[in-house]
């Protein structure tokens, strides 16, 4: 692999981790957008390859905030396991959607998440 891409998916990892660590994403509004724009990977490589990432920086983050007090276990699994019945509904979905689709409604995701931060913030 080039000594450039090497760089540029650390610098992602990086960005990803700082954004995990101060709100709480990373993955989807971080890593994915910067691997399609930057990398050039499709759609769906971009969501498995950060999904992948995600378990290495989810993992050190929980630990971290279990160090600090901030991990309610409980309600974690309660969150956790339904979002395991929609990670693999949402896969389901993602390899029958076109590509074209799945990158327009991400799009529009991070859109609105965009403006109701702006709009709270006023």
């Amino acid at each position: 692999m080039r000594h450039e891409r090497l760089f540029q998916l650390g610098a992602i990892g990086l960005a990803a981790g700082l954004f995990s660590g101060l709100f709480g994403v990373g993955g989807g509004t971080i890593v994915v957008p910067l691997l399609i724009l930057w990398l050039k990977f499709g759609e769906r490589e971009a969501t498995g390859t950060s999904l992948a990432a995600i378990v290495i920086g989810a993992t050190a983050a929980v630990i971290l905030q279990a160090f600090y007090g901030n991990v309610r276990v409980e309600e974690g699994l309660l969150v956790g396991i339904p979002a395991l019945v929609g990670v693999l509904g949402g896969t389901w979905l993602q390899q029958r959607v076109p590509g074209e689709v799945v990158r327009l409604l991400f799009s529009l995701v991070l859109f609105a998440a965009a403006v109701i931060l702006v709009v709270r913030a006023s």
